[in-house]
């Protein structure tokens, strides 16, 4: 039913329904800079003067506004139909993602808020809609601008600028409707024991009854657990029948599903553990390096937003045909849709937050970021290929004042509440306050130095970090964390001339391109103190002219070079 519309597909397939309508396509829109739209009762039943394709960012050309410049207000208007039959229990409107502060209204009436730019959020409609035709409306306010905005790599200039691009807007992620008995299952997280071949569940139901759950591999029953409840969180355990390991390059998921009264949810879950074992991180008690590369998830077309499910697909394959095995995904929350392509094909990630915009000296940016960082952990939770959290990157100092370091420990301390079976690194690069992985971020260009800093670590115990000391003044000190360079490389290669941003001096041919690459690379490889790298970066972006492909994925180079270079084995794993 979904098929005629952009984006068809179950926008999150780890809590997936089977009664549900795609409200993508085309929604009336309109551009209110002046947020005069209330006054003017946008909200009623009023025509809005423009249309727009959902869920496209207006900036976008997928969406057929293509507005480049800032947009502190837009508004969406879309009518829909319920059939009578649809409203015999609660009726569900969800949000992927609107950025960056959305006001709903159904029929006229405001139905709530939400603040944050990046995560799924939903409210119960049931008391406002009718049979027959509805109307949702949607102001979304933005200001990239302000400083208690979180806006990752948008651009606070008009024009795209060094590693700064095209600013988001509004919706950018599916908007669908979903029909759920008064008795359904509200959440649920999972816990995966690998050792003893099991999954815990922890659910919350909204009534009484019995919570069903079973789990499938390939199709084949291999283990179920029922319990009763009046209500709230109920817990489960599984054994499994047969133990199949969540692994690099093997995603091994298991099917799950569960159900109570008329509520039915389908699941999937990997069997896998992480931690770090001294300098090493392991997974599922096994020494694995990280071979990440910096993704940014922008698309040239769509921004923010792929174009089609096998966009991610595509990003997963062509970062392991160079020979990667996951990805730091920076500056931004991504969709479950890619996560759920890094769930099935075994693709290690790291789970970030858009912190660049706020000033990370106010206080009150605690406000900005905690709730919404919080929605972020409870969100993806679940994911098998998360195996780390980072809140934030590069707090560099706002406007000359240094960033107020109980920000990043009040963060990492939630974090670590809510999520005490991964890694969190507080502030990827710098500056750290409390961190379980102590990482650096270094762009020399000079393999020769590269390796006689890092290989310091071996030989004194002592990390290169430049930005240790700032303005004379300790900034940040390493207490035998383990240790990687989470950004390196950023080799500045425009494929088809001209110019571009990168990172110190472009190789002048082809050649020395490869031998830089390789001999930053080995560096790292050849340190048995580290346990990973992060290259900048998979692919362009905008101006940005340092990724391995271009901003329309073709390769630079032969992949195998790289394939070669990243694949083999290092010092750590051995």
């Amino acid at each position: 039913m979904c098929k005629n519309v952009p984006r068809p597909e179950y926008p999150n397939p780890q809590f997936e329904r089977s009664d549900w309508i795609n409200l993508n396509g085309e929604w009336e829109f309109e551009i209110d800079n002046a947020k005069s739209g209330r006054d003017r009762k946008l909200n009623e039943a009023v025509a809005l003067s423009g249309k727009i394709t959902v869920p496209f960012s207006p900036e976008s050309k997928l969406s057929g506004v293509g507005n480049v410049d800032f947009m502190y207000s837009v508004w969406y208007r879309k009518e829909f139909i319920i059939d009578a039959g649809k409203l015999g229990g609660r009726v569900m409107l969800h949000f992927g993602a609107v950025d960056y502060e959305a006001f709903v209204y159904i029929n006229g009436v405001l139905v709530g808020t939400h603040k944050g730019g990046y995560v799924h959020f939903s409210f119960d409609i049931t008391e406002l809609v009718r049979e027959g035709k509805n109307v949702v409306t949607v102001c979304a306010e933005d200001d990239t601008k302000d400083a208690l905005i979180p806006s990752g790599k948008q651009s606070h200039k008009y024009h795209s600028h060094g590693c700064h691009y095209t600013r988001t807007t509004g919706i950018w992620q599916t908007v669908w409707l979903e029909f759920v008995p008064e008795v359904h299952i509200k959440s649920f997280k999972l816990f995966p024991d690998y050792i003893n071949g099991a999954v815990d569940i922890h659910a919350v139901a909204t009534g009484g009854g019995t919570l069903f759950a079973k789990a499938l591999f390939e199709g084949r029953h291999v283990g179920e657990s029922v319990k009763a409840t009046d209500g709230g969180l109920v817990t489960l355990r599984i054994e499994l029948s047969e133990k199949h390991l969540w692994e690099v390059g093997a995603g091994n998921l298991y099917d799950l599903e569960l159900s109570i009264g008329g509520d039915n949810v389908k699941s999937y879950f990997g069997l896998r553990g992480v931690r770090m074992d001294g300098f090493k991180f392991t997974l599922n008690g096994k020494p694995v390096f990280m071979r990440l590369v910096l993704d940014q998830g922008y698309y040239p077309d769509g921004i923010y937003t792929a174009a089609a499910d096998d966009s991610f697909v595509r990003d997963i394959e062509i970062s392991i045909a160079a020979g990667f095995n996951g990805a730091r995904l920076h500056e931004k929350v991504f969709e479950p849709r890619f996560l759920y392509h890094c769930d099935k094909m075994g693709y290690l990630v790291w789970g970030e937050y858009p912190n660049w915009g706020i000033d990370y000296s106010d206080p009150r940016c605690v406000a900005s970021v905690l709730p919404e960082w919080c929605e972020v952990l409870e969100r993806d939770f679940n994911h098998p290929s998360i195996i780390g959290w980072c809140p934030f990157n590069e707090t560099w100092d706002y406007e000359l004042k240094k960033q107020w370091d109980e920000l990043l420990r009040i963060v990492y301390n939630v974090t670590k509440l809510l999520d005490p079976t991964r890694p969190c690194i507080d502030t990827s690069g710098n500056y750290h306050v409390v961190t379980d992985i102590y990482d650096v971020h270094d762009y020399d260009q000079d393999p020769k130095s590269f390796k006689e800093n890092y290989d310091k670590l071996m030989t004194e115990g002592i990390l290169y970090d430049k930005v240790g000391k700032h303005g004379g003044t300790e900034r940040q000190r390493r207490s035998n964390e383990p240790t990687f360079v989470s950004e390196y490389g950023g080799i500045r290669w425009v494929k088809d001339g001209g110019e571009g941003w990168g990172y110190g001096d472009a190789p002048r041919c082809e050649r020395e391109f490869l031998d830089r690459y390789k001999g930053l690379t080995d560096a790292l490889l050849d340190n048995y103190c580290m346990c990973g790298f992060c290259y900048t970066q998979l692919y362009d972006v905008e101006q940005e002219k340092n990724g391995l492909y271009t901003y329309d994925r073709r390769p630079k180079f032969d992949m195998e070079f790289f394939k070669k270079v990243n694949s083999r084995a290092a010092a750590a794993e051995k």
